[in-house]
């Protein structure tokens, strides 16, 4: 009974705290001594409660009282907005949860992605203002850090960085910083040769290397909470940051790419950006030998390379709208992937729409494709296993419902729901004790 009452009185007391709350605190410290409130701490950092100690214990406790306030401000940084592709499709799922959020970013070429994301406030960084940044920037890398730090987030009670190159490498010492981690930054890890087939550039990128690993580590501590879009992506993050990660994976409009009636032609489909570490090469050279139909669908830096090496039965579109794409989905004979992918969105919306993969078995595909049943997996990245995997994904059936079994685990509403999950668990903000007043006064 006595228990109860002490309980009951700490309560009231902490209960009148709550409504002294000044506007945009985010919650107090309080110190209770001999049943009594001796010490109150307005804070807007969370992680206040672990810097605390009490020199009077072990007769004083120490309570840590966070209350979402009435107009939280919310901050989701991304690399950069140059186009729509995996990245800005999370940016997209995210924004959904974060209706009022703020989006900070590098660079903002306007018209270049989706309504949604532009319907949002952005801000970007001075490099955006650098004359022809927007067909440049790639050459900008050793200046991406300075400019990531340059933001001014001292207002924001929440971070979310969407990064697979600096965006992590924000500055927000009164928020949480939960990064969602496309990959460690592929430029100056495992795979810069990848990006610097130019002589130039890639001794530049030797001689910059040491440096930006060292930036990419320290960026790493600023993030609170990593989560990863696949095992392999989290393994690379213990490798590099020495810090775990949870697994989410990315969402894919399961709803959107789905199976037709429509008969599947005589071709096969390469799709997604052309970049060097695609191997697009090792897939031409492969289709070249088999005389078989390839269509390839996406833009970058390797368009006009791979065009030069068309031949009659090598299509090459450029980008294409998603219709078109969905359209390439449910008509081709299989998705052909020779990459290390981090993830894959590609792979998920080609099985959503009953298409098979022919993929790499390394990183991302390997977690999605089944040899087999929704999919062939090749073991190295060389132009005899994707002839080689070609000829035996054509001595099976492939029915669509089979290859699309697994996909609703991929779907928006799976990802949204376990960001939210995530999110309440690690930091206690909880969407649904906010959403009725999100919108500021």
């Amino acid at each position: 009974m006595i228990q109860i009452k002490r309980e009951k009185r700490e309560l009231t007391q902490i209960q009148r705290i709550e409504e002294m709350r000044p506007p945009g605190g985010i919650g107090h410290i309080a110190v209770m001594c001999n049943e009594r409130v001796i010490e109150v701490k307005w804070v807007r950092d969370r992680r206040a409660k672990e810097q605390h100690s009490c020199e009077n214990q072990p007769c004083c406790r120490f309570h840590a009282i966070f209350a979402a306030p009435d107009y939280m401000h919310i901050a989701i940084i991304h690399d950069w907005l140059t186009g729509m592709r995996g990245g800005e499709k999370v940016l997209e799922a995210l924004l959904e949860i974060f209706p009022e959020a703020t989006i900070y970013t590098l660079l903002h070429e306007q018209g270049k992605v989706s309504g949604l994301i532009e319907s949002h406030k952005i801000v970007t960084s001075w490099l955006n203002r650098v004359p022809g940044v927007h067909r440049h920037y790639r050459n900008l890398l050793p200046l991406f850090p300075s400019a990531i730090a340059s933001f001014d987030l001292s207002n924001f009670e929440l971070v979310i960085s969407s990064s697979h190159a600096v965006a992590k490498g924000v500055r927000a010492p009164s928020a949480i910083h939960v990064c969602y981690c496309h990959t460690p930054m592929r430029y100056v890890w495992d795979a810069e040769e990848d990006y610097s087939f130019n002589p130039l550039r890639r001794l530049a990128m030797r001689a910059i290397r040491p440096r930006l690993q060292r930036w990419d580590c320290e960026a790493a501590i600023r993030v609170d909470h990593f989560i990863a879009n696949s095992r392999f992506v989290r393994e690379r993050i213990r490798s590099y940051y020495g810090r775990d990660a949870e697994v989410i994976p990315p969402p894919v409009e399961t709803t959107f790419f789905s199976p037709s009636a429509i008969e599947r032609e005589d071709f096969y489909l390469a799709a997604g950006a052309l970049v060097p570490y695609k191997r697009l090469d090792l897939i031409v050279e492969a289709f070249k030998r088999l005389d078989r139909r390839l269509v390839i669908a996406g833009g970058g830096s390797e368009l006009d390379r791979l065009r030069k090496t068309a031949t009659r039965k090598i299509d090459i579109l450029g980008w294409v709208t998603d219709d078109t794409l969905r359209h390439l989905y449910r008509t081709a004979k299989a998705l052909v992937i020779a990459a290390r992918e981090d993830f894959g969105i590609v792979t998920v919306e080609a099985q959503a729409c009953g298409c098979p993969v022919i993929a790499f078995g390394a990183g991302g595909s390997s977690e999605i494709v089944q040899d087999g049943i929704n999919g062939i997996l090749f073991a190295e990245q060389h132009a005899d296993d994707i002839v080689r995997a070609v000829r035996r994904f054509e001595l099976m059936a492939w029915p669509a419902a089979q290859v699309r079994s697994q996909v609703e685990a991929f779907s928006r509403e799976a990802f949204q729901t376990k960001i939210r999950k995530f999110i309440a668990n690690r930091t206690g903000i909880t969407m649904e004790s906010r959403n009725t007043a999100l919108q500021p006064a």
